[in-house]
């Protein structure tokens, strides 16, 4: 049964796990931060990507992201980015009051640093955003049962040097897979607000740095 993830109980409960660890790393420098928006469309609680636009430079053009970027010298720290990178890509404005907390960072090819920050929008009508069409093709969400079902789940194995290196989550059966980074993230999302429901077969917790060699 999916668990009442944006109930005030709920909300309380992942705040306070998360309060720790999110007063360390907002104190921490990073190369970019992300939003991850938890969100109700039409009564259901889903999460918000985006599909980069095909136009971007760089191998990560068309891939499935939250909303998020590079860490600006202005921005006072990786909230604030994620909170500015989501206005400026979608024009939706999230206050800081809307932030639940982070989660745990991951690392692109470079060793980079990603943070997470996961906040609750409330109800949301995609036609109400405007994404900027020079960094976002579409804007769709997946419910979260829809991400909690098995079927939907998959992995990737990735190989160095002809030889296994790690497995990472794949979310499939949606409009576009989700996979690479914003897997993890999303993984690393459902273990915190269903963790008695989403119990993958595999584990991308212990691969190292969780990175996206994909």
């Amino acid at each position: 049964m999916l668990p009442d993830c944006l109930s005030v109980e709920g909300e309380r409960r992942c705040r306070r796990l998360l309060a720790g660890a999110s007063a360390r790393l907002r104190a921490r420098p990073a190369s970019a931060a992300v939003l991850v928006p938890l969100c109700l469309v039409r009564g259901v609680p889903a999460l918000l990507y985006t599909l980069r636009s095909s136009r971007l430079a760089g191998r990560h053009k068309g891939d499935v992201s939250f909303p998020g970027g590079k860490c600006d010298p202005a921005d006072q720290d990786v909230v604030h980015t994620a909170l500015r990178e989501t206005r400026e890509e979608l024009g939706l404005a999230v206050s800081e009051e809307q932030v639940w907390g982070l989660l745990r960072p991951v690392y692109d090819r470079q060793r980079a640093t990603v943070v997470p920050v996961l906040a609750g929008v409330g109800s949301l009508d995609l036609q109400s955003l405007r994404p900027n069409p020079k960094e976002v093709d579409e804007v769709f969400v997946l419910p979260l049962a829809h991400l909690l079902q098995t079927q939907n789940q998959g992995y990737t194995h990735f190989c160095r040097g002809g030889h296994f290196s790690y497995t990472l989550p794949v979310f499939l059966h949606g409009p576009h897979r989700v996979w690479g980074l914003t897997a993890v993230i999303t993984e690393f999302t459902l273990q915190l607000l269903a963790p008695s429901t989403y119990q993958p077969s595999w584990s991308s917790l212990s691969c190292p740095g969780a990175e996206d060699l994909s």
